[in-house]
């Protein structure tokens, strides 16, 4: 009872309180649940109305002109801040687009006017700013009502490099490969604008993105030795793995092909060695306080998204390495040296209290042989049949090099058991020079992927390549153009879907 009776007197002091200064505590409390909010500024506009139904009660302000504007109606979006941003942009459902002017107001306010076309149906309007540095971003607001629940997609290990946009997926979580070079910052089709464009339409799907970062064209890491180059890589990834608009890429493939000289050309008389890619992935030879290399820049900006050793090139003899593989070949050789020394810095750098600094998996690179002899013409069992050649010490000539790229990164502690992502496979083999159109044999994907199915280390198969619009280079590559026989692997490649 005596609970009880203090209890009410609680109730009978706190009420006139509440009666006079409620409606204060109300707003403080809102303010406070928005401070939580992982992005501010957020904004919802009904359709056919200008007025937002949730005002934006931290960051800008954004309203539109005409408010009663209709999809394709060209429009302005005024943004209104407190702070004098630079570099601003927006998103218009992963589209950049650049402010038309810009002023200071009153109250020191600044207001950006953007022009745009309305687009049909939901629309994702995201307000960025310091976008020369990774773009962060400030407030969003979302036009139309908002899309249905999609039902869960189902993971499948097909992928593709360069996915046409207009491709369907038949409710697959697929994989999609990207490219983007530091020297090609702000150029159309490579630059950082049109990638995050990129990453926003295939995350729109559900596909998981990889990232493969190259110096320049055919220079895929720095050359070796050249600090001020390595500093620009390190500097762009940083940028990368900063900009909020990336924030959902998987992971990103630190080069490609780099031990073919070839991908050297800037320098070709300072190839990227096994020694320097290991020092600019994760620190090897480096004092292990120093953090200038991939691995810790990538992960002091998003601990969360994965660094991966970008693929080495098979049956490429340009370089050796100087750790021979149990199969002496030179590109087994590079690859057993360079796992070999990223492994020894990260276990330097854990024994000295610094976690974190080995890969998060590898990407490799495993083409085809269907034209082999050995096969006696049925190209689509390729992928389950082991091709040693004698010239070359017994290494595998085809799919199946895969098994020793896995045997190199199991051999070594801190890499042993990491995923692996195939993000080059077709079958093409540059030393026959005979393109995919003339020699896919139907049934090889399907080989391919039940090959991979069989190995739980292996994540991703990605057939190089889909489309790349504007370029006939890979025209005889492309699923989508289908020219000859490529006509049978992009059916292929659909059933697999559909299966």
């Amino acid at each position: 009872m005596r609970a009880v009776r203090l209890a009410d007197r609680a109730a009978a002091a706190v009420g006139p309180f509440l009666r006079r200064w409620g409606w204060l505590l109300g707003l403080l409390l809102a303010l406070a649940a928005c401070a939580l909010l992982p992005i501010p500024g957020y904004v919802v506009i009904a359709p056919g109305r200008g007025d937002p139904l949730i005002p934006a009660l931290l960051g800008p302000q954004m309203r539109l002109e005409p408010p009663f504007a209709r999809p394709g109606d060209e429009v302005r979006l005024h943004v209104t801040d407190r702070t004098p941003w630079t570099h601003v942009l927006l998103a218009v459902n992963g589209v950049p687009v650049y402010p038309e002017t810009w002023e200071a107001g009153l109250g020191g306010q600044w207001t950006w006017t953007f022009r745009l076309v309305l687009p049909t149906g939901p629309s994702e309007i995201v307000f960025y700013h310091s976008c020369d540095t990774g773009c962060r971003e400030r407030g969003r607001m979302m036009l139309g009502e908002p899309p249905p629940p999609s039902f869960a997609l189902l993971p499948t290990k097909l992928g593709l490099v360069f996915p046409n946009p207009g491709r369907d997926w038949h409710g697959r979580s697929g994989w999609a490969v990207e490219v983007t070079y530091v020297q090609r910052a702000q150029e159309p089709g490579w630059g950082i604008d049109d990638l995050a464009a990129k990453v926003y339409a295939h995350r729109a799907k559900g596909l998981r993105v990889l990232v493969r970062v190259d110096y320049d064209y055919n220079q895929s890491i720095p050359p070796r030795g050249d600090h001020l180059a390595l500093a620009e890589y390190l500097d762009y990834l940083a940028r990368l793995a900063r900009d909020d608009r990336l924030r959902e890429v998987y992971g990103y493939i630190i080069g490609s092909s780099y031990n073919g000289l070839d991908l050297n050309a800037l320098a070709p008389d300072r190839p990227v060695t096994p020694e320097w890619y290991a020092r600019m992935f994760n620190g090897y030879g480096e004092p292990v306080h120093h953090t200038d290399n991939a691995v810790q820049v990538i992960r002091a900006e998003n601990p969360q998204v994965r660094v991966l050793v970008g693929p080495v090139r098979p049956w490429n003899t340009d370089q050796d390495g100087a750790y021979k593989y149990r199969v002496d070949a030179p590109w087994l050789n590079y690859m057993n040296t360079l796992v070999r020394y990223i492994d020894e810095a990260a276990r330097a750098k854990a024994a000295a209290g610094i976690p974190f600094a080995a890969p998060d998996g590898f990407a490799v690179q495993a083409p085809g042989r269907p034209d082999a002899p050995e096969l006696g013409g049925k190209g689509e069992a390729e992928p389950w049949t082991d091709l040693p050649q004698a010239t070359w010490n017994g290494a595998q000539a085809g799919f199946r090099v895969y098994r020793e790229w896995l045997d190199i990164i199991n051999a070594y502690p801190s890499t042993r058991g990491l995923p692996v992502y195939i993000t080059s496979a077709n079958t093409y083999i540059p030393a026959v020079g005979v393109p995919p159109a003339q020699n896919y044999p139907r049934g090889w994907l399907s080989a391919a992927l039940a090959v991979v199915e069989s190995e739980p280390q292996i994540q991703a198969l990605c057939w190089f390549l889909d489309e790349l619009p504007g370029d006939t280079q890979w025209q005889n590559f492309s699923l989508t153009r289908r020219r000859g026989r490529l006509i049978d692997a992009a059916e292929e490649f659909e059933e697999l879907l559909k299966r």
